[in-house]
């Protein structure tokens, strides 16, 4: 438990450390501190980010968690990535539409 505790927190802090790359301010989100409900990098504005650095994802429960900790006006997002891999990101269709833009 310990080891997957630390994997998670690295991958919380290498994420956060590429999103700065982008020109954000993330950071860690609070849950560290025994606060429930925060996203786990917090930095973009709108996004809720879960953080998976897992070699085995069960994608539609860490997106429920996602969905189920947003905030109102927030877009649940899961951001994982495995060893040797790069980061992946995963939105519900209609939110991903709804930040790509309407074509109507």
């Amino acid at each position: 438990m310990k080891n997957s505790r630390n994997k998670g927190a690295a991958g919380e802090r290498e994420l956060a450390s590429k999103l700065r790359d982008y020109g954000y301010a993330a950071r860690r989100g609070q849950q560290y501190c025994g606060a429930n409900g925060d996203a786990d990098v917090i930095g973009l504005p709108g996004i809720h980010i879960e953080c998976k650095r897992v070699e085995k994802l069960n994608l539609y429960d860490a997106m429920a968690q996602s969905v189920h900790d947003a905030k109102e006006g927030e877009k649940a997002a899961v951001f994982h990535r495995k060893n040797n891999h790069e980061w992946l990101v995963t939105l519900r269709l209609d939110d991903f539409m709804k930040l790509y833009g309407d074509k109507q």
